[in-house]
């Protein structure tokens, strides 16, 4: 999606540890317009799935997720980091590792959420080695739901984690591909 390669190009950063520093338009600063965009993106490349509800981790998934749900008209359920005093009970969880943040989390989503005839796209801000997506998918599981297919808006394609989803022959779709982010420069995949 050139719009979003544009947008990596002029505001992203790349620091040490082959990070993409992305925070003034995706994950912490949003940039609505480009949110609808991705959301419409998401929408086409996945218009034949049969998606009914979209399934995401908090909270940098939100955004494109919620953009997603709202052109597909389906509902967005985001998997909580940290349980409240609301989230007690009755949840399905999966452990997953965050490198940027060098921290594992217990994420959680109420059953309530996830209904048995349910067909799930799980949609995320980045795919590097797939830990996010890999814990979205073991509560699809657990939750006996069918995985329509993956979403991402960057991929890192230089890690393991599309190679490990299409092995388990998941659909995979990035709106941005990265091929390497070698000194101090992205480089896209060309298509």
């Amino acid at each position: 999606m050139k719009l979003l390669e544009d947008m990596i190009r002029e505001n992203g950063t790349v620091l040490p540890g082959e990070v993409l520093k992305v925070d003034n338009f995706l994950n912490h600063q949003i940039d609505p317009n480009l949110m609808y965009e991705l959301g419409g993106a998401f929408k086409r490349l996945f218009a034949d799935a049969g998606v009914t509800r979209i399934l995401t981790v908090e909270s940098s998934g939100i955004a494109p997720a919620v953009m997603a749900g709202l052109q597909m008209d389906v509902p967005v359920v985001f998997a909580r980091k940290h349980k409240s005093l609301t989230l007690v009970d009755n949840l399905y969880t999966a452990t997953v590792y965050s490198y940027t943040k060098q921290v594992s989390n217990d994420i959680s989503i109420d059953r309530r959420f996830i209904k048995p005839d349910d067909k799930v796209l799980i949609i995320d801000d980045f795919l590097a080695n797939g830990q996010a997506v890999q814990g979205l998918m073991e509560i699809a599981a657990a939750a006996k739901v069918e995985v329509a297919g993956v979403g991402v808006v960057i991929e890192k394609s230089f890690q393991k984690g599309r190679q490990m989803l299409e092995d388990a022959g998941i659909h995979v779709e990035a709106l941005a591909r990265i091929a390497s982010l070698e000194n101090s420069q992205v480089t896209f995949v060309q298509d």
